[in-house]
C-alpha cells in the first residue's frame, strides 16, 4: 500500500487516508438520495438510479485513486442533473433515454478532448491570477454551499438572509460550525470527521438527526429496475431516435454542447482550485503536463479519469459524472493521494447496502467540513495583485462570481470574459492565448445557447 501510493513521498500515512476518504464520502453522500428523486422527475426508476448514481461513484473514484493517485471522488454532479430534468427533459421535451444518450455523447467528447490535450492546453492558458481567483473562488462558493445547505442563509425575502436561531436546525449548524473550527483551531488531528460524528450525534437529541432508518427501495428491486435504465441509451428510444427528426439537430447540438462544457470547467476549476494550492499537482506535475503525452503526470491521470466517468454513468443510467468539489473536504482532513479515493469508493459501494444508515447524517455535520476548507483556500486569494484593477477586475469575477451564480463553470467563464475584455481595452490581444479567445468565445455561445433553450 506504501509503495503503490507512494504515501511517505507524499507526506501521509494510512490512517490520515482513510479518515480523509470518510470526510469526503460523507460531505457529498447527499447525492445517493438526491440525484434518484431529481432524475424521477423525468420518468426514470428511482431504484434504477439508486444504484446507477453508486456504481458509477464507485467505479469512477476508483479510476482516479486506483489510476491518477489522488485524493478526488466523482459522482452524478448537481446543477448537471438539474438541467438534465428540467432543461432537457420537462423542458425541451426529451426522453430520459434521449438525455442519456446525450450526456453519453458529452462524455466521449471529453475522452477525446482530454486524449488530444485540449483540456490540457486550457489548464495551461489560463493565466496565474486567474488560476488564483479560481482556487479561492471554490472557497467562497464551497463555503457558501455549506451555508445554505444548513440554511443558515435563506431566501424567504427573495434575497439572501441570515436565519433565525429559534430552529433546531439551524442552532444544530452553528453548534457544528463552532466545534469543527474550534477542533481546527486546536489543530485536533482528524478534526473534521470528529466534527461530523459529534454533531451528528447531538443531533439526535434535538431531533435533526433522523433515526427513523426508512427502508428505501428494496435492493432486489433496485437491481431489476436498473435493467430499464442500463444501456437504454443506445436503445430505440435513445440514440436510435435522438437524430431522427433533423430540425431538432441544432438543439440536440447546442444541449450536448451545453452538457459538455459545463462537465469541463467544473472539473478544470476544480483541479486548479484545490490541487495547486494542496501541492498535489505541484509545478513538476504542471511540467510533465506541459510537456509529457500520454498519461506521465498526475493531471493527465485524473483528467482521463474524470472523462470516461461521464460515459459510463450515461450507461448505467444517471446524468454526467463528474469530480466533486466537496473532495476538498478530505483534501482539508490531510488526503493527499488515491488512498483517499479508493476509501470513498469503498463506503460508496457499502452504501448500498447500509442507505438508510448513511442516511442519517444531516447537512448539519458535513456542512462545517465544506466551511472550514471553503476558509482554509481563501489563501490563494493573497497571490493576486488586488491593487492593479486590470488584474483585479477578472480576478474578482472568477473568483466572486462562482458563489453568486451557484455555479464553478459560470465563474470561470467570467473571468475568461472580462480578462478579454480588458485585454482588448488595453491593446493587449497578443496576451490572450489562442486557447482564452476560443474558451471565451464558447462560453458566449453557451450563454445563447441556453437563452434560446
Amino acid at each position: 500500500m506504501e509503495k503503490f501510493f507512494k504515501l511517505k513521498e507524499n507526506g501521509t500515512n494510512v490512517s490520515t487516508e482513510i479518515i480523509a476518504g470518510i470526510t469526503t464520502f460523507f460531505a457529498m453522500a447527499y447525492i445517493i438520495f438526491v440525484n434518484p428523486e431529481m432524475l424521477e422527475k423525468t420518468g426514470m426508476p428511482g431504484g434504477a438510479v439508486f444504484l446507477a448514481t453508486i456504481i458509477a461513484s464507485v467505479i469512477g473514484t476508483l479510476v482516479m485513486g486506483l489510476f491518477a493517485n489522488v485524493p478526488y471522488a466523482q459522482a452524478p454532479g448537481m446543477g448537471l442533473n438539474a438541467f438534465f430534468t428540467f432543461t432537457v427533459c420537462n423542458g425541451l421535451g426529451y426522453t430520459w433515454e434521449q438525455a442519456l444518450a446525450m450526456v453519453f455523447i458529452c462524455g466521449i467528447i471529453n475522452i477525446i478532448i482530454t486524449a488530444t490535450k485540449i483540456r490540457k492546453s486550457i489548464i495551461k492558458a489560463i493565466p496565474e491570477s486567474l488560476q488564483n481567483a479560481i482556487g479561492g473562488g471554490i472557497g467562497i462558493f464551497i463555503a457558501y454551499l455549506g451555508l445554505v445547505n444548513v440554511k443558515l442563509i435563506n431566501f424567504d425575502a427573495g434575497v439572501p438572509s441570515l436565519s433565525y436561531f429559534n430552529n433546531p436546525e439551524v442552532l444544530l449548524a452553528i453548534i457544528g460550525i463552532i466545534i469543527t473550527l474550534v477542533l481546527l483551531v486546536l489543530k485536533v488531528k482528524g478534526a473534521i470527521i470528529i466534527g461530523i460524528v459529534a454533531t451528528t450525534l447531538i443531533g439526535i437529541p434535538m431531533h435533526v438527526t433522523n433515526l427513523d432508518f426508512k427502508a428505501t427501495t428494496g435492493l432486489g428491486e433496485s437491481f431489476r429496475q436498473l435493467g430499464t435504465t442500463f444501456g437504454a441509451a443506445f436503445g430505440a428510444n435513445g440514440i436510435q431516435s435522438l437524430f431522427n427528426d433533423i430540425t431538432k439537430l441544432p438543439t440536440v447540438l447546442m444541449t450536448i454542447f451545453a452538457f459538455s462544457l459545463s462537465d469541463t470547467f467544473d472539473t478544470i476549476g476544480t483541479f486548479i482550485g484545490t490541487g495547486r494550492r494542496t501541492g498535489i499537482f505541484d509545478e513538476e506535475d504542471e511540467k510533465a503536463l506541459e510537456q509529457g503525452g500520454g498519461f506521465k503526470s498526475k493531471m493527465d491521470k485524473a483528467l482521463f479519469a474524470d472523462s470516461i466517468a461521464t460515459s459510463i454513468g450515461a450507461v448505467l443510467g444517471t446524468s454526467n459524472t463528474t469530480t466533486y468539489v466537496e473532495s476538498a473536504a478530505g483534501i482539508g482532513a490531510g488526503g493527499c493521494t488515491g488512498l483517499t479515493s479508493v476509501v470513498t469508493a469503498i463506503l460508496f459501494l457499502l452504501s448500498m447496502f447500509l442507505a438508510p444508515v448513511v442516511g442519517i447524517v444531516p447537512s448539519q455535520a458535513t456542512a462545517p467540513a465544506l466551511i472550514a476548507v471553503g476558509i482554509m483556500m481563501l489563501s490563494s486569494f493573497k497571490e493576486i495583485d488586488w491593487s492593479d484593477f486590470d488584474v483585479a477586475l477578472p480576478a474578482f469575477f472568477g473568483g466572486a462570481f462562482m458563489a453568486l451564480s451557484y455555479s464553478i463553470s459560470y465563474g470561470i467563464a467570467a473571468g475568461f470574459i472580462f480578462y478579454v475584455i480588458v485585454k482588448i481595452c488595453k491593446g493587449q490581444t497578443k496576451e490572450i492565448n489562442a486557447v482564452l479567445w476560443v474558451s471565451t468565445i464558447l462560453f458566449i455561445l453557451n450563454f445563447i445557447v441556453q437563452a434560446l433553450l
